[in-house]
């Protein structure tokens, strides 16, 4: 059996990248840490173009239909960019949710306006105890217990919180669940929560890759021009080695996401599982590239004047989002324990 991705799926990838390399500078991320909105419409637009957003969307309401395999590796590109926008919130979890709502009437429409990056959509639900993005997104889907609701930005109080990436902005949302609002509940409802946070940890660590990976491009850049003793520093074994140890650690972070996002496109049983296990995986080997490209800078690696902090930022920050290491190293402890129940 052959275990890899079709030429199609690294043809978008290559896509994706080129078209945030273009939307998602370094500069661009500097301005939205400086103040300006996290959201940008523009960006927004050229990913519904690549068809990024409406990749998970049924063709019935103007999507490509396609899975979570086909979008991974354009995720790890998102991270690779420290794309400020709520992407793995609404077209990686909201999107899903929503095919899943039994009535389409009150899905496809929301549907087709994310695939034409016309809205963003905000998800709280545990084990985040916020929502990103709640200033720029138009509709809201929150948890209450077994129950889903879906709520216009207008009918919910937002406060936002401070946070370690100053691009990525987060909000506590105050609101009142009622009948008009459900949109799912009891079993159903329990299962859209549930594939929502196995997505939203696959959606984490597939960025977690692309931070770790520009992490090591921003310190082998470094190490090519900065001399000490009259010699590049990358020339030293020490800090050959500590490159090479961060490149080992995402190489075998990649497959463990790989196959998180296949068992979640097919429905397999040990989906949560395995998207726990590559939610640890992929965060300890961003944090271990974070601290390999920080020493490779020194001091000058904490301040403005390099582009190094965005990504440790990022690193640090993902490592909390869709559940902590430490929340996800007790599902995965569930699950092996007793593999015959899925830990919630």
């Amino acid at each position: 059996m052959h275990f890899a991705f079709e030429d199609e799926h690294l043809r978008f990838r290559d896509s994706v990248r080129g078209v945030l390399d273009r939307v998602c500078a370094p500069a661009a991320v500097r301005k939205v840490w400086e103040d300006a909105p996290a959201h940008d419409a523009g960006r927004w637009r050229a990913l519904a173009e690549l068809g990024l957003l409406g990749l998970l969307a049924p063709e019935r309401a103007g999507g490509l239909g396609l899975d979570e395999v086909s979008m991974v590796l354009a995720l790890e590109e998102t991270g690779r960019a420290a794309l400020p926008e709520a992407i793995v919130d609404t077209a990686l979890v909201a999107v899903p949710l929503l095919a899943g709502l039994e009535d389409h009437g009150i899905a496809d429409p929301w549907l087709g306006r994310i695939a034409a990056g016309e809205v963003v959509v905000g998800v709280g639900c545990q084990p985040n105890p916020w929502v990103a993005h709640a200033d720029a997104a138009e509709l809201l889907l929150l948890v209450d217990r077994d129950e889903i609701h879906a709520l216009p930005r207008a009918e919910v109080r937002s406060e936002p919180l401070p946070h370690l990436d100053a691009a990525q902005r987060l909000f506590r949302v105050a609101w009142t669940p009622s009948a008009r609002t459900r949109v799912a509940a009891g079993a159903h409802g329990r299962r859209l929560h549930a594939a929502a946070v196995d997505r939203g940890a696959l959606g984490a660590a597939a960025q977690l890759l692309g931070v770790a990976a520009r992490l090591i491009e921003e310190a082998v850049g470094y190490a090519k021009q900065r001399e000490q003793f009259g010699r590049e520093i990358g020339s030293f074994q020490a800090i050959k080695h500590r490159l090479a140890n961060a490149r080992v650690r995402l190489e075998f972070a990649r497959p463990v996401v790989y196959r998180a996002a296949f068992g979640i496109a097919r429905d397999l049983p040990a989906r949560g599982r395995d998207a726990s296990h590559a939610k640890l995986v992929a965060a300890d080997a961003a944090a271990f590239a974070a601290r390999a490209a920080l020493q490779v800078h020194g001091a000058i690696g904490y301040t403005w004047e390099v582009d190094l902090h965005v990504w440790m930022k990022r690193a640090w920050a993902l490592e909390t989002t869709w559940g902590t290491s430490g929340w996800h190293r007790g599902r995965l402890a569930a699950a092996v324990l007793d593999p015959h129940e899925e830990a919630s």
